[in-house]
């Protein structure tokens, strides 16, 4: 009994913490007591009072949530397809679902749009900006954003992307035709995090060849105890959080990077001046600029302080450059393990590109219509953001279950993305799943990995055009196999889906058609 007492321990403390302290105690405990009533036909865990379900996750294996939601529940219940499920956090209800009919309900909604209390601990290093924020706040700064985005805009990033590309390249190179294995992700993880600088801070922090390695450890370790920290209740108490000692920790890399923002951000506005370039506020679509030079030309327009500028560049940078090396990690290590549809891919950069070398122009890059297809696969079977976290601002009726008011819903994309009646082969790698034909027949929110909505992803667009940019010159020089292809190499959803064991694999150069 001792040692399950030990277990139980942090969720009694929690459990109690929250029942005292919470603002809202009383509208909790409605919402509780209605999702009691109104959840119970919905599938589950078996959860218990106080400690609901928790006990039946394995806290050292993120994967294992994966696998019991979405298989072992299903096969219990002699399911084809799981719509939705709910389960109890300690004492706190949620509610998953995975039917593309209920996602279209709280994405396309203008109501819905409040994030979850489970980004609160995100917010202490990246504030509320676009991703955390809600209501005004949330529109004002949307709209502020948005010509950052302009396709115009997009164009002057291409340079960005080949140059960086361009590097990862060359730092690759002496991993090819060794016979060794090589984990390819961080490289990837060190182009787009060179990208995100350059393109939102106009800043080039070299991290590819070994500089600011102080501020990019600090940016991998802070989303490393993120994760830890959302799935170990304990650690949402203070007293054990800084008891040992990774609230201290956290606090340091936190003011290290955010500090780092804030001189880019003061040097930045010093160079515009001495350039002049403050006084110019025409039609800022048709300029090439960085993310953080559109805000402070406009910082008096848009009554922004310097605060909410380092909000804005903290986001980009955090979402920037976790999210697209996720998806080209993940595209690579998936053709390196089907080398019939990477033979494709390699016709496709032959025919479009030859044996040159040359900067990929725009037009070369609409011509890469097989490699799209193979980013968007990847990006269905590994979604970058593996959950997306809404709170519910009113009730919400799923056919004819009531989902309470102040209740966590969680969107899982990995489960929408393999619904059997709406994907061919939805559990394998299938390119051919994003056939014009076959789009056009598939509901709308079968597929949303950049979200969908008015709270779609702002940079999706930047995304995809970042990663064609750099897999174009990867597939046009490397041939790549999988060391372990899946199920081996579990899926590992932090706040970023990531492979457990990294992109592990042999590289080998091409000789490439003329």
């Amino acid at each position: 009994m001792f040692p399950v007492f030990l277990i139980l321990l942090p969720f009694f403390i929690t459990t109690i913490v929250l029942l005292i302290s919470w603002r809202k105690a009383k509208d909790i405990s409605i919402m509780i007591w209605r999702s009691y009533f109104n959840l119970g036909r919905l599938p589950g865990p078996k959860a218990y009072p106080i400690i609901g379900s928790v006990w039946q996750f394995k806290f050292n294996s993120a994967g294992g949530l994966y696998k019991y939601l979405w298989q072992q529940k299903m096969r219990e219940l002699k399911l084809a397809v799981l719509t939705a499920l709910q389960a109890w956090l300690g004492p706190l209800p949620v509610v998953a679902i995975v039917k593309p009919e209920y996602c279209k309900q709280v994405l396309e909604s203008n109501t819905l749009i409040t994030k979850a209390a489970q980004y609160d601990k995100l917010s202490e290093w990246i504030g509320t900006g676009l991703l955390t924020s809600t209501n005004e706040k949330w529109y004002g700064r949307r709209k502020m954003l948005t010509p950052a985005f302009h396709f115009n805009v997009l164009k002057g990033y291409g340079e960005i992307f080949v140059k960086q590309a361009q590097i990862m390249m060359e730092q690759m190179d002496g991993h090819a035709d060794t016979g060794r294995e090589v984990d390819l992700f961080p490289f990837v993880k060190r182009c787009a995090l060179d990208i995100i600088c350059d393109t939102a801070m106009a800043t080039q922090i070299n991290s590819q060849i070994g500089k600011n390695s102080e501020y990019v450890n600090a940016v991998v370790r802070i989303s490393d105890m993120l994760f830890q920290y959302e799935r170990s209740p304990w650690l949402w108490l203070k007293p054990i959080w800084y008891g040992c000692g990774l609230g201290f920790e956290f606090d340091r890399l936190v003011k290290m990077t955010t500090d780092f923002t804030r001189r880019v951000i003061a040097e930045r506005r010093d160079n515009l001046v001495e350039e002049g370039a403050m006084e110019d506020t025409g039609d800022l679509t048709k300029k090439k600029m960085a993310f953080l030079d559109l805000m402070l030309i406009t910082q008096e327009k848009n009554k922004l302080g310097d605060e909410d500028i380092r909000e804005e560049v903290d986001t980009f940078m955090f979402e920037g450059h976790d999210t697209t090396s996720s998806g080209m990690g993940w595209t690579i290590w998936l053709l390196g393990q089907h080398p019939e549809y990477q033979a494709l891919v390699h016709a496709e950069m032959d025919e479009v590109f030859g044996g040159d070398d040359r900067e990929p122009s725009e037009n070369d890059l609409k011509k890469c219509v097989y490699l799209e297809k193979c980013i968007k696969e990847s990006l269905r079977l590994c979604p970058p953001v593996p959950i997306i976290a809404r709170r519910l601002t009113h009730d919400l009726i799923l056919d004819d279950h009531i989902i309470p008011k102040d209740i966590t819903i969680l969107l899982v994309p990995m489960g929408t993305h393999r619904d059997p009646e709406e994907w061919e082969r939805p559990t394998v790698f299938y390119p051919n799943h994003f056939d014009a034909e076959a789009v056009a027949k598939r509901h709308p929110f079968a597929y949303f990995p950049f979200s969908a909505g008015p709270r779609n992803c702002i940079g999706q667009k930047f995304a995809l055009a970042e990663e064609k940019t750099v897999l174009s010159y990867f597939f046009r020089k490397y041939r790549v196999e999988s060391v372990q292809p899946l199920p081996g190499n579990r899926f590992v959803p932090e706040l970023i889906l990531k492979p457990e064991e990294g992109v592990k694999c042999h590289l080998y150069k091409r000789v490439r058609a003329k």
